[in-house]
């Protein structure tokens, strides 16, 4: 396929796919699932990062502390926006905005579930975006970087189909919404793909925002709700899991790599 397919089918696909696994988690009404999602999600996230986007990065640009500075240039960025509530990952039910649930039994009027699909949709234009730059940069770590954004969107949309059906939205109604939301990664690569056509030189600094919004989302939104369970067998199972996430990077480069 060429670089445009890929950029539309990962984006189209991989939005659809992350909200209908979602919704299946969420109606399904299981939170202790959500936990190990989450375990999973940190390793692919950051398996994706340092196998992959952070050396492809480097290789491009040809300047390792170019790419090391933009990405602790977005780390920082990214704080600052989640600090504005423009970029508010909620991946677990224990998180600020999901303790809500927790503290009243009535609905809000819609006030967070509306809160909550703004938030998302600016994130996955965001994530379009990304998926353009690395299949720009090389077929092989598009996929990959399309496969861990996938990764992390499915905790994060189990939270939001929760916060929407207490905002008061049906499940039908907040599918809907969700899906809608979703289309926006698809617009996202679509500009990406023709405005980086033209800009070559930005794409190292793409991807090096791509592996500070992964590590971001890794270590300060994911990996806390971890430490809230802290027995042994916990422990095991969220090693196992996160072992796994960066298995399974491991396993789709050497394929791609492969088949390249």
């Amino acid at each position: 396929m060429s670089v445009l397919a890929w950029i539309v089918v990962s984006s189209f696909i991989g939005g659809a796919l992350s909200v209908f696994a979602a919704a299946i988690f969420a109606f399904a009404a299981r939170p202790s699932w959500v936990g190990g999602l989450v375990s999973y999600a940190i390793g692919a996230l950051l398996g994706a990062v340092f196998l992959e986007i952070l050396p492809h990065a480097i290789e491009v640009s040809g300047n390792a502390h170019n790419t090391a500075a933009t990405v602790l240039a977005g780390i920082f960025g990214f704080f600052i926006l989640e600090k504005l509530v423009l970029w508010r990952h909620c991946h677990h039910e224990s998180c600020e905005t999901h303790g809500v649930m927790h503290e009243h039994n009535g609905h809000d009027h819609g006030r967070s579930g509306m809160m909550i699909l703004v938030g998302d949709t600016f994130h996955n234009f965001v994530d379009g975006i990304l998926i353009a730059a690395a299949f720009l940069a090389d077929v092989q770590l598009g996929i990959v970087t399309a496969l861990a954004i996938i990764a992390h969107e499915i905790p994060q949309e189990v939270g939001d189909f929760l916060i929407l059906l207490h905002s008061g939205y049906t499940k039908s109604r907040a599918l809907a919404f969700n899906l809608l939301s979703s289309a926006a990664t698809l617009v996202g690569g679509l500009l990406a793909y023709f405005a980086l056509q033209s800009m070559q030189n930005l794409i190292p600094v793409f991807l090096g925002l791509a592996a500070a919004s992964m590590i971001y989302v890794a270590v300060a939104d994911l990996i806390p709700g971890l430490h809230k369970r802290v027995g042994l067998a916990a422990t095991i199972e969220q090693a196992a899991l996160i072992a796994a996430g960066v298995g399974t990077i491991a396993l789709t480069e050497w394929l791609a790599r492969g088949y390249a």
